[in-house]
């Protein structure tokens, strides 16, 4: 009985991991699952919500630009 149950701890042992890999790499698993989940995390950005985010970059770079100009010409 020893060795047939290692053998068959061995087989299990083996047979896990290696169906584990081969599910995990199925292109259609990974494209159902993974990417349908990361979409419902993070949409995709629509074309206005880009455009308002640089206008937004760009006011607050003027201000720093601006603040430190200020605080440039006091120490003068």
């Amino acid at each position: 009985m020893g060795v047939k149950l290692e053998v068959f701890r061995m087989i299990v042992y083996l047979t896990f991991p290696v169906a584990m890999f081969w599910i995990s790499n199925q292109a259609e698993w990974f494209e159902s699952s993974v990417i349908r989940r990361k979409r419902e995390l993070w949409p995709p950005e629509k074309e206005g919500q880009r455009q308002e985010l640089e206008k937004f970059k760009e006011r607050i770079r003027k201000q720093r630009e601006e603040k430190l100009l200020r605080g440039a010409q006091r120490s003068s």
